[in-house]
C-alpha cells in the first residue's frame, strides 16, 4: 500500500490545503526528506527536476513554523532564477491558505526600494535570488538573527551562474544556530566544498541518482544533417503531430532561440513564445503565463531559464540542440512526464553532436532510440557559417638562415662619417691659424 500525506506528521491546515490541491501521495524525495528535516538535522537532497522537491522542503519547514510577532523571516529560501522565486512563492501561498503566514519573493532586475518596503512590513518566509538578497541584507531590510531554516535550492545551477561569492557572503552573515537544507540535481566538487565549509554533518537523501532516465518519459532521437534541416523537421512535427499541445523547445544559445522564434512565429503566428535571460522580467512571466493557460502552443527556451519553469502537463520536450553538459539533458527532459503523467522527449542530433549523445547515453546507461527521418522532410542544402567546410591553405615553411651565415648587424661607417668629435682649445686653434699665440694684449 502506497504512503499518503496522512502518514506524515502534518497538521490540519497543511493537510486540508494538500487535499484541496489534489495531492494525496508524497513523492520519494518528499517522504524521505520529511522526517530528517523534522529531526532538526542538516539535509543534502539529491533530486532531479520534477520530483517534487519544492514540496519536499516546504512541508516540514511550514509544519515547524511558529507564529511570531517579529517582522523578520524565520525561513529563508535561496534559488537561482526569478522564475523559481515566483514558483516557490506561489507554492507556499497554495499550501498556507489556513495559516497566518506572510511569504515574500525578491529578485534582481526590478526596483529594490519597492521590495525593501515589502520586506520591512514583515515577512515569515523570504524567497530570494542571491544577488538581490545580499543587497537587501546590506541595506538592513531585515534582521538575520531570526532565521531558523535556510533552504538553498538548485545549488549546482546557482554556482554555474556565478553566484558563488554572494552565496558565501550570505552564509557567512547568517546566524550559526540554524538548520541548513540544500537541494541539487548533481553533486559537483564545488557543491561538496560548500557543504564541507558551511554544513553540520548533513544527512544525504537521494530520490533519483544523477543519470537515471525518467520512467514516465519516452525518449527518441532523429539524426539530421544540418541546422536548416532541424528547422524543417521541427516545423513538420509541429504541423503533423496534433498531440503536441504544450511543447518546450530547447535552444543552445539566446541568439539561436531568437532566430528560431522568428522563423516559427511566421509559420505558426500567435502560438509561439521565447524566453531567455536577456528578455525583461515582465516578458518572461507573461510568456510562461500564456503557455500555462494554453494560449501558446510552444515556447523556445535556454537551459538557464528552464530550471525555473514549472508547468504541469508539458506534452513534449524537443532538444533542438543536443546539450553539451550531459546532466542538462536530464533537467530538460524532466520538464515533461511530471507527477506520473507520460511525456515525450525528442532530440535532434547532427554528426558534430554525436559525441554529446554518447556522453548522455553513458551517463544514463540507456541508449536513446533513433527514429528514421519522416519521408516528407525537406533536407536542406543550406549551411550556416559554422557548418561551412573550412578551407585549409597549405602554409609553406620558409627556412630561417643559420646564425653563422648571417653577417654583422651593423656595417662599418664610411670614412666621411667616421669623424670623431673632440674639443679643441681656442689657444690651439689660434696657433694653427696664425702660427703664433694670439693674445688680447697686456692687462692694464
Amino acid at each position: 500500500m502506497s504512503m499518503t500525506f496522512d502518514d506524515l506528521n502534518l497538521n490540519t491546515p497543511l493537510l486540508t490545503a494538500l487535499d484541496e490541491l489534489g495531492y494525496t501521495n508524497p513523492t520519494t524525495i518528499q517522504h524521505r526528506v520529511f522526517p530528517v528535516v523534522m529531526s532538526g538535522r542538516d539535509v543534502c537532497g539529491i533530486a532531479q527536476t520534477g520530483t517534487g522537491k519544492t514540496l519536499g522542503y516546504l512541508l516540514p519547514c511550514l509544519r515547524q513554523w511558529k507564529f511570531s510577532k517579529d517582522k523578520s523571516p524565520q525561513i529563508l529560501i535561496v534559488v537561482p532564477t526569478r522564475e523559481l522565486v515566483a514558483q516557490v512563492v506561489a507554492t507556499t501561498k497554495a499550501l498556507t491558505p489556513y495559516m497566518s503566514l506572510i511569504v515574500v519573493g525578491v529578485y534582481g532586475g526590478v526596483n529594490i526600494s519597492t521590495q525593501q518596503a515589502e520586506v520591512e512590513k514583515g515577512v515569515d518566509v523570504l524567497v530570494a535570488t542571491p544577488g538581490r538578497l545580499y543587497d537587501l541584507i546590506l541595506n538592513g531590510a531585515f534582521k538575520l538573527k531570526t532565521i531558523k531554516k535556510l533552504v538553498i535550492d538548485e545549488v549546482d545551477e546557482m554556482l554555474n551562474l556565478g553566484f558563488r561569492t554572494q552565496l558565501k557572503n550570505i552564509l557567512d552573515l547568517l546566524p550559526q544556530k540554524r538548520q541548513n537544507l540544500l537541494f541539487s540535481a548533481t553533486m559537483t566538487e564545488e557543491v561538496e566544498k560548500l557543504i564541507a565549509a558551511y554544513f553540520n554533518d548533513p544527512i544525504r537523501v537521494e530520490a533519483a541518482p544523477t543519470g537515471t532516465p525518467l520512467e514516465n518519459i519516452i525518449q527518441t532521437a532523429y539524426e539530421v544533417p544540418n541546422f536548416y534541416t532541424k528547422v524543417n523537421l521541427l516545423e513538420l512535427l509541429l504541423t503533423e503531430d496534433e498531440s503536441m499541445t504544450k511543447v518546450l523547445v530547447f535552444a543552445a544559445t539566446k541568439k539561436l532561440a531568437d532566430q528560431l522564434y522568428e522563423q516559427l512565429e511566421a509559420k505558426f503566428p500567435g502560438t509561439a513564445g521565447v524566453i531567455h535571460s536577456n528578455k525583461e522580467q515582465n516578458h518572461r512571466f507573461n510568456t510562461v503565463k500564456q503557455f500555462k493557460e494554453g494560449n501558446y502552443r510552444f515556447i523556445i527556451a535556454t537551459d538557464i531559464v528552464a530550471r525555473g519553469i514549472d508547468i504541469a502537463e508539458v506534452t513534449h520536450v524537443i532538444n533542438f540542440d543536443t546539450p553539451e553538459v550531459p546532466e542538462n539533458y536530464i533537467h530538460r527532459i524532466g520538464r515533461t512526464g511530471r507527477f506520473d503523467k507520460k511525456g515525450i522527449a525528442i532530440t535532434f542530433i547532427t554528426a558534430k553532436e554525436k559525441p554529446l549523445q554518447e556522453a548522455i547515453e553513458s551517463l544514463m546507461k540507456y541508449q536513446i532510440p533513433v527514429q528514421p527521418l519522416p519521408v516528407d522532410l525537406i533536407i536542406s542544402d543550406e549551411l550556416t557559417e559554422d557548418e561551412m567546410p573550412k578551407v585549409h591553405m597549405k602554409t609553406i615553411q620558409v627556412k630561417p638562415a643559420k646564425k653563422e651565415d648571417a653577417g654583422p648587424a651593423f656595417h662599418p661607417k664610411s670614412a666621411k662619417n667616421s669623424k670623431v668629435n673632440f674639443v679643441v682649445r681656442k689657444k690651439d686653434r689660434m696657433m694653427k691659424k696664425y702660427g703664433k699665440p694670439k693674445t688680447r694684449g697686456q692687462k692694464k
